[in-house]
């Protein structure tokens, strides 16, 4: 019996953009993925809490604001002390090619860019989590 995803979906820092968000956490839920949705203005602090609380799988997070370089580092730490490093955390969003190389650094972060398609992002979290 394979158990059932969950993936917790949220947004850090400042930024009230939400369509992509929501929009993935709707192809998560439309392949029968459970979904933690935290929403926007999260801080990382938060992210790792719910993660650990709700036992999550895995993460999904967006980025607009070009705070990616500051919160993704200080998530990925969190996680750490939280005996939860190997988490994998799918990033979404706007993101300059330069910074997409250096999130290629982190082992457990996947990047997919706006336009994407949306059953790439789940097969790979279904590949990803098992």
């Amino acid at each position: 019996m394979n158990k059932k995803i969950k993936m917790l979906v949220a947004k850090p820092g400042l930024d009230g953009h939400d369509r992509g968000l929501k929009v993935i956490a709707n192809a998560f839920a439309a392949v029968n993925m459970g979904v933690v949705y935290l929403g926007i203005h999260q801080t990382p602090e938060s992210i790792v809490d719910a993660a650990v609380e709700h036992g999550v799988d895995g993460i999904a997070i967006s980025f607009l604001t070009g705070a990616h370089m500051v919160l993704l580092p200080r998530i990925i730490k969190l996680l750490g002390a939280r005996k939860k490093a190997n988490l994998p955390i799918i990033v979404g969003g706007i993101i300059p090619s330069e910074d997409v190389k250096c999130l290629r650094c982190y082992r457990n972060v996947k990047y997919f860019a706006p336009g994407v398609p949306i059953d790439e992002v789940t097969g790979y979290i279904s590949s990803k989590i098992k």
